[in-house]
């Protein structure tokens, strides 16, 4: 069968083909009764927008990209990203536009990056997990509208982002360790050229003092293998640790199993603590008291950033959101 063209929709709705361009290009002139009839056309038809077509008159692409700066597999481990991508996706399919998400792991995967939105493939930038200094975000500076998941580190007011209170969430959950009565508190970070590892320490420090020393800090890069390494090291350093905030859900049950391998019972040796509280914080044994982020909300403030950046705004401002202390059964 022929593929019905914008003049079977003219001719099915009785108006003419610039009417039928007009709607389908977003002109709000179009009458109640031609958009009823137009859309009545439509739907009678099968009639498909050639996008190909429309861009060259709106200049629009019709997608916004996704850049995860992570390794390919952490796409898969961490859930906080699934969110992110689902909240995404709802949003913008209201809007008529696609998601396509790509990862920027390496340098390879930046070039490609780089290639694919200095192409005009894309009408705006959504950046997540970018780190300080990451060479992408030098070459996407002449693109489209760009915003971040998070705050990216020196960029903070020239990328325009969504993000968690995360120095408030980390003196929130040291704060509650103090309050049991621990005394020695540890803490694994996430990476320090993220915003995540950088505040969630200062927080740590914040209620610590000068008793947050090195030796009770170890680093990891979100992942759960790291916060299993963390933990081991933190335990062979200081044996006599009593709690750990560990600065990610994910990490957390990677600290959880090094504790349990070296016999230390939860809470009741050690107190842990993670961050998000993302599903991995209910299938953990103990379950993890953490400390919540609204990750749902952030993402959806995050799009919003940039669906008015792409609609012409010239500026926006960003959006810090609050955290809360979850207790379950590990502190």
């Amino acid at each position: 069968m022929k593929r019905p063209t914008i003049h079977d929709v003219a001719a099915a709705a009785g108006v003419s083909r610039g009417t039928v361009s007009r709607l389908l290009n977003g002109d709000k002139y179009v009458s109640p009764a031609a958009r009823v009839a137009i859309e009545r056309a439509i739907s009678e038809t099968g009639y498909v927008v050639n996008r190909a077509a429309r861009s060259l008159v709106t200049q629009r692409t019709g997608s916004v990209v996704m850049v995860l700066s992570e390794p390919h597999e952490k796409l898969f481990e961490d859930p906080n990203y699934s969110t992110m991508i689902r909240v995404a996706i709802r949003m913008l399919a209201e809007r008529d536009l696609s998601l396509v998400m790509m990862l920027a792991g390496d340098e390879a995967d930046r070039e490609r990056v780089v290639r694919y939105v200095r192409g005009g493939h894309a009408d705006g930038v959504l950046l997540v997990s970018t780190h300080a200094g990451d060479p992408l975000l030098d070459a996407l500076r002449s693109g489209p509208p760009a915003v971040s998941c998070g705050a990216v580190i020196g960029r903070e007011t020239v990328i325009p982002y969504a993000a968690a209170d995360d120095r408030l969430g980390a003196r929130q959950m040291t704060e509650y360790f103090v309050g049991l009565g621990r005394r020695r508190i540890a803490m694994i970070t996430g990476p320090m050229d993220t915003p995540g590892g950088i505040q969630r320490l200062e927080g740590f420090a914040d209620v610590l003092g000068r008793k947050a020393t090195k030796r009770l800090i170890a680093h990891g890069d979100w992942t759960q293998a790291s916060g299993e390494r963390a933990m081991t090291e933190l335990l062979e350093r200081t044996p006599d640790l009593d709690a750990v905030f560990v600065a990610s859900d994910l990490m957390a049950a990677g600290a959880l199993a090094a504790l349990r391998a070296a016999g230390r019972r939860v809470p009741d040796d050690v107190a842990v603590g993670g961050f998000d509280d993302s599903p991995v914080a209910l299938s953990t044994h103990p379950p993890l008291t953490t400390i919540r982020q609204p990750l749902a909300e952030m993402a959806q403030e995050t799009l919003r950033l940039l669906l008015a950046l792409i609609d012409g705004a010239d500026h926006v401002d960003p959006v810090i959101l609050p955290t809360e202390l979850v207790i379950r059964a590990s502190a």
